[in-house]
């Protein structure tokens, strides 16, 4: 499937697809909830989201930690989509983001059950697991820093 990339606005129509997504995806399977201070508090990142045909099949989103550095997040893939390089080509996508706006590292917190997909795509694996949002994640690093000379 050939897919676009774009980034979106928080509070648009797209976000809330977004949302709707990332709920069904991340959160719904603990029994967990967004919470509007929670939405609110995401107006100051980045959302990107990937369209195939026309319809939302994946998303993730950016935070600012630095001028160097970014942390993916709720990154999603529609359910039946998963397994089929979806993620992947999302992740790509976003590291040439980050790149062209003059990042060179990206930080995660992947569930242990996705730390594999990362490890696949150059990330390494920080420090011990420890749980977040009731199961185990790992903090994982993509940096480039010092090969593009920040």
């Amino acid at each position: 499937m050939k897919l676009t990339f774009k980034t979106i606005e928080h509070n648009s129509a797209e976000y809330r697809q977004v949302v709707d997504l990332r709920d069904r995806v991340l959160r719904q399977p603990l029994g967990l909830a967004f919470t509007e201070a929670e939405l609110a508090a995401e107006a100051n990142q980045i959302h990107m989201a990937a369209y195939g045909e026309g319809q939302l099949v994946a998303c993730l989103a950016y935070v600012i930690i630095d001028d160097n550095t970014l942390k993916m997040r709720q990154v999603a893939v529609e359910p039946e989509m998963q397994r089929q390089g979806i993620g992947q080509q999302l992740v790509s996508n976003a590291e040439i983001y980050a790149v062209d706006n003059g990042y060179c590292r990206i930080e995660l917190h992947a569930r242990d059950t996705a730390a594999q997909f990362y490890l696949d795509l150059g990330y390494e694996i920080i420090g011990h697991p420890f749980i977040e949002v009731t199961i185990p994640h790992f903090k994982m690093v993509k940096d480039w820093c010092t090969v593009i000379g920040h």
